[in-house]
């Protein structure tokens, strides 16, 4: 894996996160604000899952 392989993952990350808010912004806030409410267990539960489904993900087409 190459520097530049690694900063444009990286982008592509930052573009995929930014677009949710940047088109949604009312419906993201929401989202944010419930969250908030959340058991730091839910939470971990939640980011836990997307790093296993962004594995698998990887692994498929890697």
């Amino acid at each position: 894996m190459t520097l530049e392989l690694l900063f444009t993952a990286l982008a592509m990350a930052l573009i995929i996160e930014g677009l949710i808010p940047a088109l949604f912004p009312n419906k993201w806030r929401a989202y944010v604000l419930k969250l908030a409410e959340e058991t730091p267990q839910s939470i971990r539960t939640i980011g836990l899952t997307i790093i296993i489904i962004g594995l698998i993900i990887l692994w498929l087409f890697h």
